[in-house]
């Protein structure tokens, strides 16, 4: 007699930890969505700003990344990273509610739009560090992509609808009202953390410990080896390259081609739901063509995607620019996934919050460089011309990740060290080697029939 074992449970439904911060996630990432449309429409109708504020404004959420990433990956490294969330939620409330405020009594401006923007682009960096650092003790290694994958194509269905509904709402109720979604959303999500029951060791007495110090060991772990390199410099010039023309996005659809806010909204939900469907689909291709595979030929139809853009017109003649940012957002978010999944599965714990910082200080920070470029591009070249020069610089991001040292690579899992050989030591008294010094390198690594063993062993020893 056979038995049936019972089919396993939905990682929502059987991990209630995974599900407060894929709440937490999701209900962040609906009301982020409504403020990414609600400002450069706010900048661009309400307050009449020029071109190159336009498109600056959508870069100063990432500039504390590129200022204040290391500093902050520091601080959530030291202390538990749920009261972290928890803080900076609330002062994104405290700040986002003041813009619908300063509108109700006449004295909104375009320079409190980028305080506004920066702060709460400074509270992005704390809880999104946390959340990242604690999905690891929420899931089990081998649910590590399940768990991004989720994540990700939740996060991007609340991107379509967050995205499609703020194009609505600038139209309906005004661009600076429809703010209130995000306050909102931001409570939401507080009150989700507050149902996560993680276990956070509480990290060791920091006396002795100097923060310089600590920000350069996540840095150089960040570097310590050709994978993790190689994945940076591809993630940096992607956001370098393709938010130039995001950015550009706003002015080709309000100012060139004349169209509403809610075709902008519309055109960027289209992006949202691609990254839904890659999201939900990634671990099967990962599985059947590997991770590595996945990684670097992902971009290539994102890069298409962008340029499909260029041959919108008004009214039905939107169609292609809709065709293309569904593609984009479908590739970008299984490269997304594999990327992250890797970082996550060979990072020590107390060090996530550092390489998570140092990651995205660069690639992160590339969003924010992006954003002044384009507006220098559209106010001297044109807008058309800015995001073919976006895109030239994009396709660069593919080309080193199927040309580069890693192109031999089927899996990125057969990249990742022996569970034995232990995280990093903070400590140069205790082996000579603080954790950013040298990743840990196995001998060797079993590829398991694939046929990167040997390029992931030469890689990893780069």
């Amino acid at each position: 007699m056979v038995t049936m074992s019972p089919p396993s449970r939905h990682l929502v439904l059987r991990n209630a930890n995974f599900r407060a911060l894929w709440i937490s996630s999701t209900m962040g990432i609906l009301g982020g969505s409504v403020t990414a449309v609600a400002l450069p429409v706010i900048a661009a109708v309400e307050l009449g700003a020029s071109d190159f504020a336009v498109a600056a404004l959508s870069g100063m959420v990432f500039l504390p990344w590129l200022l204040f990433g290391l500093p902050v990956g520091v601080v959530v490294d030291r202390r538990r990273r749920r009261p972290v969330i928890l803080v900076s939620l609330i002062a994104r409330v405290v700040l986002l509610a003041t813009l619908p405020v300063a509108y109700w009594m006449g004295v909104l401006s375009t320079a409190q739009l980028f305080i506004v923007s920066f702060l709460a682009g400074l509270a992005a960096v704390y809880f999104t560090l946390a959340e990242a650092a604690l999905i690891p003790r929420a899931v089990a290694k081998e649910e590590l992509i399940e768990g991004n994958g989720l994540m990700t194509g939740s996060g991007a269905s609340a991107d379509a609808v967050g995205r499609g509904l703020g194009g609505w709402l600038t139209h309906a109720v005004g661009a600076s009202n429809s703010l209130l979604v995000q306050v909102a959303a931001s409570v939401a999500s507080c009150a989700a953390i507050l149902r996560l029951n993680v276990e956070e060791p509480l990290p060791a007495s920091t006396e002795k410990r100097h923060i310089w110090r600590e920000m350069g060991s996540g840095l150089r772990y960040t570097l310590s080896t050709t994978p993790l390199r190689v994945l940076l410099l591809v993630a940096a010039l992607w956001n370098l390259g393709g938010n130039i023309v995001v950015s550009l996005i706003v002015l080709l659809v309000v100012r060139t081609l004349g169209q509403t806010g809610t075709w902008l909204g519309l055109l960027m939900a289209a992006t949202a739901v691609g990254g839904t469907l890659g999201g939900l689909s990634v671990k099967w291709l990962a599985d059947k063509y590997g991770s590595g595979v996945v990684w670097r030929y992902s971009m290539f139809p994102a890069a298409v995607g962008y340029a499909a853009l260029l041959l919108m017109t008004p009214g039905w003649g939107m169609l292609p620019g809709f065709f293309g940012m569904f593609l984009t957002g479908l590739a970008i978010s299984m490269n997304i996934v594999v990327s992250t999944s890797f970082r996550q599965r060979v990072c020590p714990p107390d060090m996530m919050g550092r390489l998570g910082s140092a990651t995205r200080m660069v690639s992160w920070g590339m969003l924010a460089v992006a954003s002044l470029v384009a507006g220098i591009l559209a106010s001297t070249i044109g807008v058309r011309a800015g995001i073919v020069t976006g895109i030239f610089i994009a396709i660069l991001a593919p080309v080193v990740a199927s040309f580069g040292p890693l192109r031999g690579v089927r899996d990125l899992e057969d990249l990742a060290p022996m569970p034995e050989d232990g995280p990093p030591n903070d400590s140069p008294a205790e082996g000579g080697r603080g954790p950013g010094a040298t990743a840990p390198v196995p001998e060797g690594i079993e590829a398991e029939g694939t046929r990167s063993r040997e390029n992931s062993e030469a890689v990893l020893e780069k």
